[in-house]
């Protein structure tokens, strides 16, 4: 049965192996710093920049921004600005923009790729650039290049390219919502000038120009009446009694009686209503008051979605045509000479520390390999040949 092998067997046989190890470690060390030094430079310049505060927004957003249904309307159409954070990472990394930094900079020629195609310096780009909120919630624009200069200009290119885009964005979206605000407020302007011949034809016809008001005027008219003629009638019952019935004061009086109490019963039960007359007839009233209100309800509603669209409309129309910068520029990319990559040391401490690792892998496979000389197949002969060899090459003992 095969012992266990501890710590110190290992330590041996790596110590047994140390020729093999020292000058292969000491081989790949110094072609990987080689390959490191060869590798270029680069540098990374950084833009930040943030979202203005919303009230820099300018326009009528202070109007339509506030409470009330007018404020509410804007926030949902979005007025008053639609830049956002996702928008400008969004923008940052769409194809369209990579796209215009890539031509604009002749990055396929920087990247040497043979077949010019747009995918593989997208591919190369994308490894180059980064594009994150900070800690302090502003975005960093940063970019790597061998030419600090040229990585400066790469970085702010894109400041311009997400200011336009978004400005872009949002006068579309403003078109878009001024062509429907325009629309619904002609059809409420439209509905309110048929609401307001409707009324003038009801007043026109009917004479309400103030219902309640009439009514109540029509009211205390008939009180009036009815207070006359209980005092006409104990004058003609004095008159009567006096008199006669046959008397001129007694007629007089009579028909004074009469008149009033045709009159008032006109108030009461007459169907016919004359424009010219303030008061309005007590059997019709329940009909005119229904169909008045109607109307008028109709009115005062085409007025109230009016009050609301007109200045979502003029909100909509000026964000049409502005173009006030979209983000703010916090700091501008400039050109920056401290090396950020390669990282030489580090690069060659971890490909150092991996080639040792599958050194000491192979003094373990090799010391299993010529452990014994009874061959399973022809495999662990040719395992067993090589390591042999090696051994002999860096002299090392059984």
């Amino acid at each position: 049965m095969e012992k266990n092998k501890t710590l110190t067997d290992y330590l041996s046989l790596i110590y047994k192996w140390k020729n093999f190890v020292i000058i292969n470690i000491l081989i790949i060390t110094a072609a990987i710093s080689v390959y490191a030094f060869l590798q270029p430079n680069r540098y990374r310049a950084t833009a930040t920049v943030m979202l203005p505060p919303e009230s820099s927004l300018g326009g009528l957003s202070g109007l339509v921004s506030g409470k009330g249904a007018a404020g509410m309307g804007a926030k949902l159409l979005g007025l008053g600005g639609n830049t956002s954070e996702d928008m400008i990472l969004g923008i940052l990394n769409s194809r369209s923009s990579l796209i215009k930094v890539i031509d604009k900079f002749d990055l396929k020629n920087y990247y040497q790729i043979k077949d010019k195609d747009i995918d593989k310096t997208i591919k190369e780009f994308k490894t180059d650039i980064s594009f994150a909120p900070n800690e302090f919630g502003m975005i960093d624009i940063s970019i790597l290049n061998k030419d600090p200069r040229v990585g400066a200009e790469i970085s702010n290119f894109f400041v311009n390219l997400v200011d336009s885009a978004s400005i872009a964005l949002n006068i579309q979206h403003a078109k878009s919502n001024r062509s429907f605000i325009e629309k619904r407020y002609k059809e409420s302007l439209s509905d309110l000038n048929l609401a307001e011949d409707s009324l003038y034809r009801f007043q026109k016809q009917y004479g309400v120009f103030a219902l309640d008001q009439q009514l109540e005027a029509a009211v205390k008219s008939s009180a009036q009446l009815e207070g006359q003629i209980t005092s006409l009638e104990l004058v003609e019952h004095t008159v009567k009694q006096t008199y006669g019935d046959a008397s001129p004061e007694y007629l007089r009086v009579n028909s004074e009686v009469k008149m009033l109490k045709d009159k008032v019963a006109e108030l009461k039960n007459s169907d016919k209503i004359e424009s010219s007359n303030v008061f309005l007839p007590f059997k019709k009233i329940p009909e005119l008051s229904r169909d008045y209100l109607k109307i008028y309800r109709d009115l005062q509603t085409q007025k109230s979605i009016l009050e609301v669209l007109l200045p979502l409309y003029e909100q909509a129309k000026i964000e049409e045509q502005k173009s006030i910068p979209t983000v703010m520029i916090i700091d501008k990319a400039e050109p920056s000479f401290l090396k950020a990559e390669p990282k030489r040391g580090v690069f060659i401490a971890g490909v150092s520390l991996v080639g040792l690792f599958f050194l000491i892998m192979t003094i373990f496979i090799g010391e299993g390999a010529t452990a014994g000389k009874e061959f399973k197949n022809t495999i662990e002969e040719k395992n067993y040949i090589f390591f042999t060899m090696i051994k002999k090459m860096y002299r090392i003992k059984n």
